[in-house]
């Protein structure tokens, strides 16, 4: 990246963390239970609410539950893995043809990333899922909205972002607007029990990516790294005992609880280069969000060398992987050893056979944009940086 650009992505980048205290950031309101919503709809005279979730979900007994609990209900079980531009239509439409006026979303991040889409649609119905997508588009109150999340992962139900596919071009593109943190977000770790094991592996990868990235980033503040921090911790000490107890209840809330708290962090924070990388594999090829962060993760760490040294040592001191004599770069190596053992025991790959060699110039393009000025990272990257990972990745 030539020495004009790096500029102006620094002076960008150091706008926006000086205005972070002056923008209107807010946590959602905690619930521990899905059914203390019916309460709170009634409290706000809402008439009937619109269910988004997924066709496996809506059949577990617990969202069956909370379904008959609200007789007037409408719900949309289509919800699948990478929500596209049409699935948000079809949604949008539904709810209005319902008359509904309010939004639960109970799902991984994709069903909760479709039912905020549907939500700005609602929000702001002039403009097309594309007219939104990009930074502070929508501007105008969503319908109450809860988040229910049912997987260790993305922290969609505290952030601001609705992470979108386009089928026509294979890109996915991201809604970032304050209106879209949700009101609630219900904590309910009984949702989360019984997540298959590969599942559970990629999603909790997912929020360690997101509290790393956060933590390590140059736009943190004192909150977003003891969240960052405290995310990480979690992580560390609960996402192999889910993969191994399923059934494990303290795991599970754990985890829950860390996923939420990486999610406050990087939504003030941003993340990094590991989420430019995966969206343009997610974009392309359909590779699940968890499952390309994890496989990312380790190889960008290494990549940004000395530039996360420091930052990455630290996390590995407090979370007992390193020795506090240890030297920065031998403490990080450490942190990215830790990662990589984890990947391994959960049956993580180190690549993708699905990379082809000639869609590299594409997906570097893709990654660079995204990523270029928007995300303070350790270290700048040009396109060629991201090509070379991207064939690090071929198998």
């Amino acid at each position: 990246m030539n020495i004009f650009k790096k500029a102006y992505c620094r002076i960008f980048q150091c706008a926006m963390r000086l205005a972070i205290p002056f923008l209107p950031y807010r946590k959602p309101k905690i619930l521990k239970s899905v059914f203390e919503i019916k309460e709170i709809l009634e409290r706000n005279n809402c008439g009937r609410v619109f269910i988004v979730t997924t066709p496996t979900v809506s059949k577990h007994e617990i969202t069956q539950k909370f379904i008959l609990s609200l007789p007037d209900a409408v719900v949309f079980d289509k919800a699948t893995p990478d929500p596209d531009i049409d699935a948000v239509e079809t949604a949008l439409e539904i709810y209005r043809k319902n008359g509904c006026d309010a939004i639960v979303a109970i799902g991984g991040g994709s069903a909760l990333d479709l039912a905020k889409a549907c939500g700005a649609r609602v929000a702001r119905p002039e403009k097309s899922v594309k007219q939104l997508c990009g930074l502070l588009r929508v501007r105008k109150k969503l319908p109450l909205f809860f988040a229910v999340p049912t997987t260790a992962g993305s922290g969609s139900e505290s952030t601001l972002a609705a992470v979108i596919r386009d089928n026509c071009t294979q890109g996915k593109y991201a809604i970032n607007d304050f209106s879209l943190i949700p009101d609630y977000a219900v904590l309910d770790y009984a949702f989360t029990l019984g997540v298959s094991a590969r599942l559970t592996a990629q999603t909790g990868m997912d929020a360690l990516t997101h509290a790393v990235e956060a933590f390590i980033g140059r736009s943190t503040t004192r909150e977003t790294r003891r969240y960052a921090l405290e995310a990480v911790k979690l992580i560390d000490t609960n996402l192999k005992k889910c993969y191994d107890e399923p059934e494990n209840e303290t795991a599970r809330k754990n985890m829950l609880y860390a996923s939420h708290y990486a999610g406050i962090a990087f939504t003030k924070s941003y993340v990094g280069y590991v989420h430019a990388l995966a969206h343009a594999l997610g974009g392309k090829y359909g590779i699940s969000h968890g499952l390309a962060n994890a496989v990312l993760l380790p190889k960008v760490l290494i990549s940004y060398g000395k530039k996360a040294n420091k930052k990455l040592a630290y996390l590995a001191r407090e979370c007992d992987i390193a020795d506090v004599s240890d030297k920065d770069c031998y403490a990080a190596e450490k942190f990215i050893g830790r990662i990589r053992e984890l990947n391994e025991s959960m049956n993580i790959p180190d690549g993708f056979k699905e990379i082809r060699a000639e869609d590299i110039p594409l997906l570097a393009e893709r990654a660079y944009s995204e990523s270029n000025p928007l995300y303070p990272v350790p270290e700048l990257w040009d396109k060629k940086r991201f090509e070379q990972i991207f064939k690090e990745l071929m198998r």
